[in-house]
């Protein structure tokens, strides 16, 4: 007697890569321009990183 056939696996499908943030570039902080004084606020050479406003700091693309 012949043995039964096993059914085929399933094929699990890849979730989509969220798209990345296009203002971080994917990584969740942008670098911002230091500015020293009050009434002319001179930018200096000097950078600071800060939290991405579009993502929040995900590196993900909002969906709209």
């Amino acid at each position: 007697m012949a043995a039964a056939k096993k059914p085929a696996p399933r094929r699990r499908t890849a979730k989509p890569q969220p798209r990345p943030c296009p203002d971080c570039q994917g990584n969740g902080e942008i670098t911002e321009a230091v500015r020293v004084g009050t009434r002319k606020g001179r930018t200096t050479d000097d950078r600071q990183a800060g939290l991405c406003l579009t993502c929040w700091g995900t590196g993900e693309a909002p969906t709209t």
